[in-house]
């Protein structure tokens, strides 16, 4: 779909272009050509600049992150209902472990996660290295006997601020690009003129051709800004929300859990919290917790 948006936003600019000139297809290919011979040296200029000084002004491992998050344009969600119920399915179970045992029957599982049956139950969770260390931590605090659900939020809401931060900034970055873009437009604009005053004494209709290539370079600008980075810069911050959302789940479980819910009611405060597009329903995730096998 974000790449049906892009490719709209193509068609409709030229498409306009040749509406606006009543299909005059002999002008609208004219005007193509000058675009079409200024394109490499202006988006040179614009784009290269705009990427050069995005690596000036982010770390290597912000860089690194940004080439990632632009799988949020052919997958805009980080997580899918499924991944969802297995993670509602994998909280009820150690809530159940928890109520019927205690919190020290959780100890093996907690202290290594990866060879942990329980977790193991649960593919899309465990192999998802960040969020079962941030669960296995506060399981950790929790059976060492701090059980405060206000001092338990506390450190979850500031754990998740740090969480969000870092998945945020690829978007953020990418936005402060393209807030810059329309700027070296005018860069680019500008090195078009004066190469065209250094040619002041060539005639009309090659001059004309001269400053129509000069204003590829602020056309380029703004529509670049506006009509592709920009939005990219938007689906990036639309996926960061989507990873921040799964571990605001599992703090919504963990604390109704230990504000005294019972294990599936606990799971159905965290159920409640999810977008709808991504939220399984009452009967799919009941369905989902009868066929958890009984944790050991």
């Amino acid at each position: 779909m974000k790449f049906l948006g892009l490719g709209l936003v193509l068609v409709c600019t030229f498409g306009g272009l040749l509406i606006a000139m009543h299909f005059k297809f002999d002008q609208f290919a004219k005007i193509m050509m000058v675009i079409m011979k200024a394109l490499p040296g202006e988006l040179t200029i614009i784009f290269g600049s705009a990427v050069a000084a995005f690596i000036v002004g982010n770390s290597p491992s912000v860089v690194k992150e940004t080439l990632g998050y632009l799988r949020s344009l052919s997958k805009p969600s980080a997580y899918s209902k499924q991944d969802y119920m297995e993670m509602l399915a994998m909280l009820f179970s150690v809530f159940k472990l928890a109520r019927t045992k205690g919190w020290l029957a959780l100890e093996a599982h907690i202290e290594n996660p990866h060879s942990s049956t329980l977790f193991n139950n649960f593919p899309s969770f465990a192999h998802n290295h960040h969020a079962v260390t941030f669960l296995c931590d506060y399981l950790r605090i929790i059976s060492l006997g701090n059980e405060d659900p206000m001092i338990i939020e506390n450190l979850m809401d500031e754990e998740i601020q740090t969480i969000a931060a870092h998945h945020e900034h690829p978007g953020h970055a990418v936005q402060t690009m393209a807030d810059g873009i329309p700027a070296l437009g005018i860069v680019a604009a500008v090195l078009g003129v004066i190469k065209t005053m250094a040619s002041i004494t060539e005639p009309p209709e090659v001059l004309g051709a001269m400053i129509g290539s000069a204003l590829v370079g602020t056309f380029l600008g703004v529509w670049l800004a506006y009509g592709m980075v920009g939005p990219i810069a938007g689906a990036m911050k639309g996926r960061a929300e989507t990873e921040v959302m799964y571990y605001k789940a599992l703090k919504v479980g963990v604390l109704a859990f230990l504000n005294g819910a019972a294990p599936q009611v606990a799971v159905e405060f965290a159920r409640k919290l999810l977008p709808h597009d991504v939220q399984p329903s009452f009967q799919e995730l009941e369905e989902k917790l009868n066929s958890v096998p009984p944790p050991a």
